[in-house]
């Protein structure tokens, strides 16, 4: 066992109990010593005590040795301190750790991988082919003509190995393509590639797609050996598609996914996070990880209802994951064309971030196809280049920044050159550029498909709560009043019938002649005002020995102390960041300056304090609340006031990106007349009111984190719409300082600037850095970005930090670094960091050092939202959170658009169920066109039946039964028996045909319906309008057939269900669906009266089932 780890507190208490202990004794032994002397001496004794025996009171051998007494006290204050160590659940680690392992940490180099061979791969026999050269060599030169890449480590590229590729690959899919090596047959490589979906073959595609792959490898591989802080591989043929044993939509090796698998198996990383927000899902990723809770695959992708390729009904919200990996796989389903930086931000903030958080990937892979770009033919989407920055910026802080950006698809060249080259750029550190655009809101197709992705995973992630649920029967009486409640819905339409090959030629299906033309203009209007130019200074920095002056002459150990921008700048030196910084000279503001957000009466009362007595400094402050005066206090708050607007200068003149403002006293609390809180002058009030006068800014955001409610802020600007305030803040229900309502979340601004005021309140003490981060993901970052700032001033005070006096919060240093990061994307990075409170010196130090390192690019770790507090139960503080934030959403969804979805309610529980992934088997058993028995490659056929290499089918368009056995398919293991089958009379089951095509009774849907066993009432799924879940939970009647795949699923037992007995309702449906009899599929022999035990397979319970089956597969004809 380790020895236990003791903290300067702990050790403390237990010299206390040391010492107490030993007086303790000393006094019991004193007295028994007094106590035998005085009997001694009444006997006769001699009371000096000079007997020959004696020992001296003055024997130096004697003085200096302990006592048995504190021999014995030190004893057993070691043995508490052992058994305390004997029961900690968790070793006691420096709670600032991680911020002082990272003091010497500087950016490392960003990599870049390619190689200028695989412009090679081309379509021989269609010069017009999409995936072309031309794809590749552009975004090279864009990314040069920026300068890009000679910022960056280059890396060698390299051939994956055999090995490297088997690792998900058959060895028959590497040979197959192994053997096209070097091949000129063109009208023989055309023929295979016909074969499969989407594909072209060239001589040279064996060997670049070998390059791919281990260019992929070996980015990885450089960022988790810490050589390189993120990277990106710009490489072709891409991968996203490629399956297990089939080419697929321009790809062969699964470039993302090998690289993944390679890490966890030689690396043994245990979480690694995939983006892939190519406009085309990537199936071959998401089937590799499917059941792996090691991995989560996030894709957002066109899916219009399965008319989009790849046309697969997997691709859909539903498709979670399965068995330990369930809850792992995020489908986000683009059912429209034309989705704008407002869908795909607000898929970021509202669920990947938040789960990302959650998850605490160790690396990131992201699968970048632009083909979701503004004039991408095939996508069809209006994603800004602009806008790719921004998806990746959030992401970047996480993983310990191991980002790996991994080239895919994107077919407009210029929106993919200059995304790729703007994403790259993000990479290097730089700012996020300004969207030149207005951000367009959230379009309903996308909240549709968003509130259902996050339904059917809230379950499975804490991260997930923040909408209110509702259940079965309250839709039912709800539905009358058409209440806003979210319903899932899953419609599918599907692609084209399955061929047996495939077009090779003419497959670029340009938009029209006019599109073009407008996307064209459009894209060079946002290129020209896409400001890309940056200050060479990075940070600029405010401070002034001066301001120490202002102290409390009668409490030398108040908490507001000079000591706290001493500490701040002192570790400023320490970590060597005050020479990398442009240091500002200190100015005073003048009064005209003040007056921007003070009365002038105000200043005047505060510049008559100077040179006053301290008692009558001290009656005057004893007028206002919370507040001392020195006989300096006004120069010092003018220093303040003036070092903050240096900052502002040098922002907005475009001289440094960053400023970072280490000043006192603090200002936040001040009101227009009158000093609050600490606070003599509103700092930030004043820099917002410079920034609008001297500037001619029409939206300043600022955001206060200091633990106590900005009181003065938010009156200064109550009626200003071009000053946007949020506020987290401590509220206690109005208890904590400075008290009152005017902190509460409903509180949100007068006159024109309502709507402008946003508070969170904290309820509850313990807040940290999960709190925060969902707060800013879920409401501060949407609503930042729907107004649009053209500079950001946040009020930093760290008295939210753990281990604040005042605060009781828990936010790390390094959090705070994060939540720095994350502002920094906005305004084009014109950012402004000020000191406000924070009163633990150690505290407020690490934290304002980590947000400096932050703004200055260094790596700052991670903070750990995930690793422990979610292994248990939420706490009180977490719980309290979501419920603050619900409420702040509720109010501020009708202020800003962005949060209008928010407010939906979601079905209760798990929301999986009779359309989970086992939909899949039935949907891809519906392609075989086979009869029951006679079915090539069916289940039972000989297993050499596999055609010669360069033969078999693609999966995509014929599947094979066996591709269960590769994990290609899905399977649905359904009940063998149910107890609500004995609900059933099979004697009084309908002997004529069931209508198939039967709409739902109550909506007249035909999307999706069930029949009811009980009482043949048809009506949709849950999907749907879930009009026969509300049908089964009214007339008790659980079991319901599918009219689409001839299922069974039992509402009370939430499965499928397969018996003999349900044989007789399922052959009337078959025979209308089929024209013909349903065939027996059971074990037991067929009964004329359809009554079968209620035992699996129609058995009595307590027959011997060893040999029976528990899959069930059901094969169609294709209708």
């Amino acid at each position: 066992m380790s020895p236990p780890i003791v903290t300067r507190r702990s050790a403390q208490q237990a010299k206390i109990q040391t010492r107490a202990m030993a007086s303790k004794s000393k006094g019991a032994a004193g007295a028994t010593a007094a106590t035998a002397a005085g009997v001694i001496g009444g006997g006769g004794g001699s009371s000096a005590g000079g007997g020959s025996g004696g020992i001296s009171a003055a024997d130096p051998r004697k003085a200096n040795k302990p006592s048995a007494a504190l021999l014995e006290a030190k004893r057993r204050a070691r043995n508490m301190l052992k058994n305390q160590s004997n029961v900690m659940q968790e070793c006691v680690t420096d709670i600032f750790q991680n911020a002082v392992d990272c003091k010497g940490a500087v950016r490392k180099p960003t990599a870049l991988i390619y190689d200028e061979s695989m412009s090679q791969h081309c379509c021989l026999w269609d010069k017009e082919h999409y995936e072309c050269p031309e794809r590749f060599t552009r975004v090279l030169e864009r990314c040069r003509e920026l300068n890009l890449a000679e910022r960056c480590l280059e890396l060698p590229s390299r051939s994956a190995t055999k090995e490297e590729i088997l690792r998900l690959h058959t060895e028959e899919h590497f040979e197959r393509l192994k053997q096209t090596s070097g091949i000129r047959d063109d009208e023989r490589m055309e023929d295979l590639s016909s074969r499969y979906d989407s594909i072209y073959i060239h001589p040279s595609t064996f060997e670049l797609s070998l390059l791919a792959t281990g260019s992929t490898i070996e980015l990885v591989d450089h960022l988790i050996a810490g050589k390189a802080q993120n990277g990106m591989a710009i490489i072709r043929p891409p991968g996203h598609h490629a399956m297990k044993a089939e080419f697929n939509g321009y790809c062969f090796f699964n470039n993302v996914a090998l690289a993944a698998q390679h890490a966890l198996d030689v690396h043994k990383l245990q979480r690694i996070l995939i983006i892939d927000y190519d406009v085309h899902h990537g199936q071959g990723t998401q089937r590799f990880f499917y059941n792996d809770p090691r991995v989560v695959y996030f894709s957002i992708h066109r899916f219009e209802h399965g008319s989009f390729w790849p046309h697969l009904q997997e691709s859909d919200y539903h498709a979670i994951g399965s068995g330990a990996g369930r809850g792992y796989n995020f489908n986000v389903p683009l059912n429209a064309i034309g989705m704008t930086n407002g869908d795909y931000l607000a898929i970021f903030q509202q669920l990947l971030l938040p789960v990302a958080l959650e998850f605490q990937p160790e690396l990131i892979i992201v699968s970048a196809g632009y083909d979701a770009a503004l004039g991408c033919p095939e996508g069809e989407m209006e994603v800004t280049p602009a806008c790719y920055p921004h998806l990746l910026n959030p992401l970047l802080r996480l993983a310990d920044s191991r980002v790996a950006v991994v080239l895919e698809g994107g077919y407009c060249l210029d929106s993919l050159a200059e995304g790729a080259a703007l994403t790259l750029r993000s990479l290097l550190g730089d700012p996020c550029p300004r969207l030149v655009e207005v951000l367009p809101l959230p379009r309903p197709e996308l909240t549709q498909a968003l509130l259902s992705c996050i339904a059917v995973h809230r379950t499975h992630w804490r991260c997930l709560q923040l909408q209110r649920t509702y259940d079965s029967k309250e839709l039912l009486d709800q539905e009358k009043a058409q209440t806003d409640l979210h319903k899932l819905l899953r419609l599918w339409i599907g692609g084209p019938p399955p061929v047996d090959r495939y077009p090779t030629r003419d497959t670029a299906i340009p938009l029209p002649p006019e599109k073009l033309a407008r996307n064209a203009a459009r894209l060079q209007v946002l290129r020209t005002e896409t400001k890309l130019s940056l200050p060479a200074v990075r940070v600029c920095y405010s401070y002034d020995a001066q301001m120490l002056l202002h102290c409390n002459l009668d409490d030398p150990g108040h908490p507001e102390q000079p000591s706290r921008v001493q500490h701040i700048h002192k570790m400023h030196e320490e970590y060597g960041l005050l020479a990398r910084m442009k240091q500002l000279a200190p100015r005073a503001a003048t009064t005209d300056e003040v007056c921007l957000a003070h009365t002038r009466s105000h200043v005047n009362s505060v510049r008559r304090l100077m040179g006053r007595d301290p008692e009558e400094l001290h009656r005057v402050a004893a007028g206002y609340n919370s507040v001392y005066l020195h006989p300096r206090t006004f120069d010092c708050a003018t220093l303040a006031a003036g070092a903050v607007l240096q900052a502002v200068d040098s922002v907005l003149r475009g001289e440094s990106r960053h400023g970072i403002c280490n000043v006192r006293p603090p200002g936040h609390h001040a009101e227009q007349d009158q000093p609050h809180g600490f606070c003599i002058f509103n700092n930030v009030a004043i820099a917002a009111q410079y920034a609008i006068r001297d500037f001619g800014l029409e939206r300043v955001l600022i955001v206060d984190w200091d633990v106590h409610h900005g009181n003065g802020t938010q009156h200064i600007f109550e009626a200003n719409p071009k000053v946007l305030y949020i506020s987290l803040h401590r509220y206690e229900h109005g208890a904590f300082f400075p008290k009152g309502p005017d902190g509460n979340y409903d509180v949100v601004g007068k006159g024109a600037g309502r709507g402008f005021n946003v508070n969170i309140p904290w309820n509850k003490k313990g807040m940290g850095d999960l709190e925060y981060a969902l707060a800013f993901q879920q409401l501060i970052m949407p609503i930042a970005y729907e107004f649009n700032p053209q500079l950001v001033l946040v009020s930093a005070g760290f008295d939210a930090a753990i281990g604040d006096p005042l605060g009781g919060c828990k936010v790390t240093p390094e959090g705070y670094g994060l939540l720095t990061h994350w502002l920094s994307a906005l305004a084009g990075g014109r950012i402004v960091v000020c000191l406000e409170g924070g009163y633990n010196v150690n505290s407020i130090s690490y934290a304002m050092t980590m947000c400096t390192k932050t703004l200055l690019g260094d790596p700052v770790p991670t903070p750990q939202l995930g690793a422990v507090a979610l292994q248990k139960p939420p706490t009180v503080a977490h719980q309290s959170c979501v419920e603050s934030l619900q409420s702040c959403l509720e109010i501020q969804r009708s202020h800003w658009r962005s949060l209008e979805f928010v407010g939906r309610r979601l079905p209760a529980g798990d929301c999986v169920g009779e359309n989970n992934n086992e939909d899949f088997l039935t949907a891809s058993l519906r392609q075989l066109n086979i009869s029951n028995d006679d079915a090539p490659g069916a289940a039972g056929g000989a297993a050499g039946d596999r055609n010669a290499c360069g033969d078999e089918r693609p999966s995509g368009s014929k599947p094979k039964v066996k591709a269960l056995e590769q994990n290609e398919m899905f399977a649905v293991y359904p009940l063998k028996t149910c107890p609500h089958l004995s609900l059933l009379r099979p004697e009084e089951a309908p002997q004529s045909a069931i209508d198939s095509g039967a709409a739902c009774s109550v909506c007249g849907s035909t999307g999706e319906n069930w029949v009811c066993l009980g009482c043949r009432l048809v009506g949709c799924g849950r999907y749907m309008g879930g009009h026969m879940e509300l049908h089964s939970a009214e007339a008790q009647h659980p079991l319901a057939m599918s009219q689409a795949d001839l299922s069974v699923w039992c509402y009370a037992c939430s499965s499928y269900v397969d018996h003999p007995r349900l044989y007789a309702y399922l052959n009337p449906l078959h025979v209308d669906k089929f024209q013909e009899p349903m065939a027996w599929t059971h074990g037991c022999p067929r009964r004329e009266d359809g009554c079968y035990p209620l035992g699996a397979d129609g058995r009595d319970d307590d027959e011997d089932l060893a040999g029976s089956s528990g899959l069930c597969l059901r094969l169609e004809r294709n209708n």
